[in-house]
């Protein structure tokens, strides 16, 4: 069925399949920004507002740079901040369409306690409010679901960190440098690739018709969570995330009460530049469990730099869920409940 090009063509999967295999070009995304201009005030926390696809860049960063930031970093996925939000932090909200509300509250609270604000949004009532009250923004592409704007947002969110000097600009190359590269490994995974070379046609069919689990350690949870919210979202599927160690102090209990029979599928999502524990840690957990839970299937992300692996794993969560998509016979893109939710809400 995924090798069948004509039905792929018919099926509104096949543009978002281009769109997954363009990805590459975000990482040159240039994130110019309005209304630059600050007092210079020192920067002693930062928090992200955002919510879904929104704030999954954010996320990308924390666990990118665990090892370079100095100062406390947060993300805020509700409508009230911290109270320790206040004149020195950087507070960036970021909502695609520009119009979540619980950003939008964020925001709000941030202006009335003084903190440095930056926003970014591709429109919406955030750039009103941005060009309107002159705070720092930076206005993405149209066009796109949150998820698959994530590394326009990444970039985004770069910048404004070195503009107001909490990380170097040079973290910003480290992005570009990998176009080539994800060029070459995305049309791996193009739907005119047959199920036999294709790598993100396998793990689709290994998924299909399960409630997807997805297992990570802590640089690979970024993208064992952007795995689970493709699914959700793209593939209209079931799916749910453990993060390594923690897993092994509580969950993996869990799987040792009812037969080996379960209806999952078992991803465990691996970087080989995770702490040695944490890849013992896999390996032990995937044995002691043979038996008791379905076998799991190793995604090894493949690349040099945490950078690397973290965007090749995030484009190949793209690719999957569009394919399992397809199988559950579901529109990728559309997310007509969510919409629905939106507008009883008000």
């Amino acid at each position: 069925m995924l090798d069948d090009l004509n039905l792929l063509k018919r099926h509104d999967s096949w543009e978002d399949l281009e769109l997954a295999g363009l990805q590459f070009e975000q990482t040159k995304f240039v994130a110019n920004i309005v209304n630059g201009e600050h007092d210079g005030r020192a920067i002693t926390n930062v928090v992200v507002a955002g919510m879904g696809g929104s704030a999954l860049a954010a996320l990308f960063v924390k666990y990118w740079f665990k090892s370079d930031l100095k100062l406390p970093f947060e993300i805020i996925k509700t409508y009230d901040l911290p109270a320790s939000v206040g004149n020195n932090t950087l507070v960036i909200a970021s909502s695609y369409s520009g119009n979540t509300e619980e950003t939008i509250s964020c925001l709000a609270q941030a202006q009335s306690r003084g903190a440095q604000i930056a926003i970014i949004a591709s429109g919406g009532q955030l750039i009103s409010l941005a060009t309107s009250n002159e705070i720092a923004h930076v206005v993405l592409p149209v066009g796109f679901q949150p998820r698959m704007a994530m590394i326009y947002t990444l970039c985004s969110i770069v910048t404004l960190l070195a503009h107001f000097g909490v990380v170097s600009a040079d973290k910003l190359s480290e992005i570009s440098s990998t176009a080539d590269w994800l060029k070459l490994e995305s049309a791996n995974w193009a739907g005119e690739v047959s199920i036999s070379k294709n790598y993100a046609k396998q793990l689709a069919l290994h998924a299909v018709g399960k409630t997807a689990v997805f297992f990570s350690g802590t640089l690979s949870y970024p993208v064992a969570y952007k795995w689970k919210t493709c699914f959700n979202e793209t593939a209209k599927n079931l799916a749910f995330l453990c993060e390594l160690p923690e897993f092994n102090h509580n969950e993996i209990l869990g799987w040792t009460s009812h037969p080996v029979e379960k209806p999952f599928a078992v991803f465990d999502m691996v970087s080989n530049l995770e702490h040695p524990q944490i890849l013992k840690r896999f390996e032990i957990s995937d044995r002691l469990l043979s038996g008791q839970r379905p076998k799991s299937m190793i995604v090894n992300l493949a690349g040099k730099s945490a950078i690397e692996q973290l965007l090749w794993g995030s484009i190949l969560a793209d690719f999957v869920s569009i394919y399992v998509a397809v199988l559950n016979g579901v529109s990728p893109m559309s997310v007509q409940l969510i919409e629905k939710l939106k507008l009883e809400l008000g």
